[in-house]
């Protein structure tokens, strides 16, 4: 078995990760995600077979094959119309700039949302074409999405993708992102605390890990956050064990939110605490993911050398 080819990196960095290297000698980069999948949901107005059932305030949802679902489509509704102003609010007031994980459709219905995250200047990487699971999607069906999300993309935002996160991804996924090139980092991990390299169709591909659990996505799942308070000392206990091991071994520390989630205001008086929490310690740097990306392009492509090739599976 010992001998066998193994499709999976267990050992990553091992015993010594690297130094990344983070500007003004940082011991964290905390990076802050803003989800906008509104519009882009399943809905039997897509074309879709059935109404969204993930991640709404409706627990324990499931898909209503052939019809729309009147209270999740609200839901998602309120991201757009009211949690995403709020959430934007919350960064430009203290002139911080998360990443966009924006699915192509969402973007393409709204696009005075866009004009703002462009006024802001927040990275907006591409979540997709629409916001539903590619796990059984045929490999050049989703190898066409990929390519459509980002003609669409580009339409809407004025300039293409260079970040990628499918989410609901297939086994594929990152094999046809590769193959698609142009990207400077893709998401579809959560296996690190630091970037990591890997080898695709084009030579090496850059890596930058997610995280569902310091995630407001728990606060609608089961065994999740009951609270604002549960949020905050999560993502506090989160941060003070990264800034601790920074001294010697700096990390990044992800932080997901989603509109419809986060943007509720009982929510979002926990993200700002947090935000402000973090603003009272230094040697921290809060960039966007294309920020990490172009750092460690600059700085450590030399660890790309002997990275593990994407391939089928």
């Amino acid at each position: 078995m010992a001998d066998a080819p193994y499709p999976r990196d267990l050992r990553g960095y091992g015993r010594e990760p690297p130094d990344p290297r983070w500007p003004d000698g940082a011991r964290i980069a905390v990076q802050f995600v803003v989800n906008f999948e509104e519009g882009g949901e399943n809905n039997i107005l897509h074309g879709d077979p059935a109404s969204e059932a993930f991640l709404s305030d409706v627990l324990g949802a499931r898909p209503w094959p052939g019809q729309r679902h009147a209270n999740i489509e609200s839901m998602f509704e309120y991201g757009s119309r009211a949690g995403f102003w709020r959430l934007w609010r919350i960064f430009s007031e203290r002139k911080l700039r998360p990443t966009v994980f924006g699915v192509a459709t969402a973007l393409q219905r709204n696009p005075e949302i866009v004009a703002a995250m462009n006024e802001a200047r927040w990275d907006i990487a591409s979540h997709g074409l629409k916001w539903v699971e590619h796990r059984d999607m045929p490999e050049a069906e989703e190898r066409d999405t990929i390519a459509q999300a980002i003609r669409i993309h580009t339409e809407v935002t004025g300039q293409r993708p260079f970040g990628w996160y499918t989410g609901r991804s297939s086994i594929n996924t990152l094999r046809l992102v590769t193959e698609a090139g142009g990207f400077l980092y893709s998401c579809d991990s959560y296996a690190d605390d630091l970037p990591y390299w890997v080898r695709g169709a084009a030579g090496p591909h850059l890596i930058i890990p997610y995280s569902l659990d310091a995630n407001d996505m728990r606060f609608v799942n089961a065994q999740g956050f009951g609270g604002g308070d549960q949020f905050f000392s999560y993502l506090k206990d989160s941060f003070d064990v990264l800034y601790d091991e920074g001294a010697t071994s700096p990390k990044m520390m992800s932080v997901g939110l989603h509109c419809r989630i986060a943007g509720r205001p009982g929510r979002a008086a926990s993200l700002m605490r947090f935000l402000d929490y973090v603003a009272g310690h230094d040697r921290v740097w809060v960039p966007t993911r294309l920020q990490i990306a172009r750092h460690w392009h600059a700085n450590l492509a030399h660890l790309a050398e002997g990275a593990p090739s994407v391939g089928s599976p």
